[in-house]
């Protein structure tokens, strides 16, 4: 199990995933977030290269229409 955190909340994870696998075990529409792993914002195509560390900090960013 590794610790990160995830928009300021620290949150426990069973096992070493990388960041595409994360967004998408959130029910995380992928091509619909913006995603900062360790203050560097990340690529759509980056995501699955990144695998999640102990510590790691990141910040998931949905975007909402509205009016």
């Amino acid at each position: 199990m590794i610790t990160i955190k995830i928009n300021g909340k620290v949150q426990t994870i069973e096992k070493k995933v990388n960041l595409l696998e994360l967004v998408k075990s959130m029910g995380l529409a992928c091509e619909k977030v913006v995603t900062e792993h360790n203050f560097r914002i990340v690529a759509m195509e980056e995501r699955e290269k990144i695998v999640l560390e102990e510590n790691d900090n990141l910040e998931i960013v949905s975007f909402v229409g509205g009016g």
